[in-house]
């Protein structure tokens, strides 16, 4: 085994539905699958991204690091939802240290919270505003729910050494990923239990983001409802391949009704972007989370929204050893990863 260094990091995503651990090694030319494993959690555990159940989290968490041999201590998470704000504001051109002190007092004119409720973060956005001023992207997040975050981390032996934003997450994947030209604007659309996830990127940046509150556990609900089934029994119906059954039928007019809810949030999003930034033409949606593994749900999105949807692949450029890590199973768990590829990718800040 070999020394670890402060630069071992895991990718820890902590979803309403499940917990993924993506552990990343550095060499060659692409970064190579170490660690990769889902547990699921049961539906009662998260609800609307409020902790209800933190001793399974932990118990999940410390499984899911048991079962895949994972080392290091060191953990990267993210978080979602309407706890966290994200705007691009325009200040006062000033240096970065200036604005480090008068952040607050600009960002309090944005954030619907008390500016004591919450940790605040900014980054200078090189792109042209008007004169004497500089364009910064504002992240905001409740105290409170990073603490729900770390409490559950360290309660699991673990060290959590960032809290980063789901689609700053999935934006890491993306680029790691995939070649972007300098003005080609894309979406990446992750749809998880709870939450979806929009972030428009141009060149590889983001231009917008925003999270819904909607998302598969909806669809779960509804066929368990519908059909009288356990919750883990409509889960696999889910996601499984459609035959002639009546109940197959069934499974299909809900999740049919599911996507254009999802579609019209999609679409609704998009537009605002696109009435909000003049010639930016979005070209492509790649489509990530839990619902991209359902049939039907990328195809049904590209014909309400009407622009080539992609399933997002956070391992197209991930090499894996196959006599460790199945390729079927790589190949269909890869939407669930896209956040904590991302974060597992923040190990690149800790050098």
């Amino acid at each position: 085994m070999g020394i670890l260094t402060k630069k071992d990091l895991i990718g820890l995503d902590i979803g309403s539905s499940s917990i993924k651990a993506v552990g990343l090694d550095w060499g060659k030319k692409n970064p190579k699958l170490k660690h990769f494993g889902v547990i699921p959690l049961p539906p009662e555990a998260i609800v609307d991204g409020a902790f209800m159940d933190s001793a399974t989290i932990v118990e999940s968490i410390r499984s899911l690091v048991e079962g895949l041999r994972i080392k290091t201590r060191n953990v990267a998470v993210s978080i979602s939802g309407h706890s966290v704000i994200i705007k691009k504001i325009n200040v006062p051109a000033m240096s970065e240290v200036q604005l480090e002190e008068s952040i607050r007092w600009e960002a309090e004119q944005y954030i619907p919270f008390d500016i004591e409720d919450v940790n605040l973060d900014f980054q200078i956005l090189d792109e042209p505003v008007g004169q004497d001023q500089m364009a910064v992207l504002l992240v905001a997040a409740k105290k409170d729910m990073i603490n729900d975050y770390t409490v559950v981390i360290e309660e699991a032996g673990l060290h959590p050494i960032i809290v980063d934003v789901d689609s700053f997450a999935i934006e890491n994947a993306y680029n790691l990923n995939y070649e972007s030209s300098e003005d080609e604007v894309v979406a990446l659309v992750n749809i998880g239990a709870g939450v979806m996830t929009i972030n428009v990127l141009k060149g590889g940046t983001s231009a917008f983001t925003r999270d819904i509150s909607i998302g598969g556990r909806q669809i779960t609900e509804d066929i368990q409802k519908r059909l009288k089934l356990t919750y883990e029994e409509a889960e696999n119906l889910k996601v499984q391949d459609r035959d002639a059954s009546a109940q197959s039928q069934e499974v299909e007019r809900i999740i049919q009704g599911m996507a254009e809810q999802l579609a019209t949030e999609v679409r609704r999003s998009l537009e605002f972007f696109a009435a909000s930034s003049s010639g930016s033409e979005i070209k492509r949606v790649f489509l990530g989370g839990g619902c991209a593994r359902i049939q039907l749900l990328p195809a049904l999105i590209e014909e309400r929204i009407g622009i080539p949807v992609e399933v997002f692949n956070p391992f197209a450029k991930v090499d894996y050893n196959p006599d460790h890590f199945d390729p079927e199973y790589i190949k269909k768990m890869a939407p669930l990863a896209a956040v904590g590829v991302g974060l597992a990718l923040r190990r690149e800040v800790l050098k």
